[in-house]
Parts: C-alpha cells; structure tokens; sequence
C-alpha cells in the first residue's frame, strides 16, 4: 500500500454534488482506502475562461500500481461526462481526478508524469492539500502551507467552502 494523493476539479452543472460523488466513489475503489479529503475550495480558472472550479485533494492509501490507479480515475470521470477535446488542455469539465503523487515513486510517461509537473504552480491544489496534510512538504522541501500562501500572494485566489463528506 501507498499514498496518493488525488486532485478533485469540477466547473460545469453541479461541481460541488460532483466533487461529493466523486469522492464516494474513490472510497469504493477496490484495492484503495480513502484516509482523508479536504474541503471543496473554489478558485478561478487557470489558463481557461469558464466558471469558477470547485476543488478538493483526497489522501489514498492505495494498492493499486500508479497506471491502474489512474485508469479507476479516469473510468470515473467518463462516468460523470468528462469529454477530452482534442487541443484544449484546460477546457471546462464536469470532473477532473489528478493523480498529484504516490509516496516514492517517479513515472515520466507519455499517460502520467508523477509527482505532477505542475503541483507546486497551483494554490487550487496547495491549499486543499495544506487542509488536509498542513506538514507535508513540497519535492524542494518548501512546506505546502508556505508553498500555498506564496502563490496566493501572488494572485492566485482560492476560498474555502464547504466539507465534502458528511
């Protein structure tokens, strides 16, 4: 078993009952373990127009090889609409699952590049991830809570909303 840690994105119809149901869905995965999940926090669109997304970060103990783990993510986003236009990388979208790390393991693969490229360039995955691990640290060794603050003094907004599970 591993931890993984998943991002959650929704901003079209009900981003928030989406994220919800994603998240009982990622307790239900076999061979995974949902250990914790932050709140649903809104942030802008990066690189896109759209409404605003609704994120979250869940925490996975998973058994699961990284490959297999994001094919159950992305099963589950095709079960909630998720269409992947051709040439339009930040296109709105009804679900968005990222898997953002799993604990020791480097993939540089045309499918997945762990940890995420882009994990310490986004506040709308560092603030839900600061939530839910304040402790954890960035690859450079930055805290995610500093890492989190400093792109939001930089302008990149996110509010805490409400708790995805009940």
């Amino acid at each position: 078993m591993r931890d993984a840690l998943i991002g959650l994105g929704a901003n079209l119809g009900d981003a928030l009952g989406t994220l919800r149901a994603a998240v009982a869905e990622l307790q239900r995965l076999p061979g995974c373990r949902l250990l914790r999940v932050s709140s649903s926090w809104r942030s802008a669109p990066v690189d896109a127009g759209g409404p605003d997304y609704c994120n979250a970060v869940a925490l996975l103990s998973s058994a699961l090889r990284p490959l297999e783990l994001l094919d159950s993510l992305q099963r589950i986003e095709l079960a909630h609409g998720r269409v992947r236009p051709t040439g339009q990388r930040n296109a709105p979208r009804t679900l968005d699952l990222d898997l953002l790390w799993v604990d020791g393991v480097r993939v540089d693969e045309p499918r997945l590049t762990l940890p995420h490229p882009r994990l310490h360039l986004r506040a709308f995955v560092l603030a839900p991830l600061a939530e839910i691990a304040p402790h954890w640290r960035l690859d450079d060794g930055e805290p995610v809570t500093a890492a989190a603050r400093r792109l939001c003094a930089q302008g990149q907004r996110v509010s805490c909303g409400e708790p995805l599970l009940g």
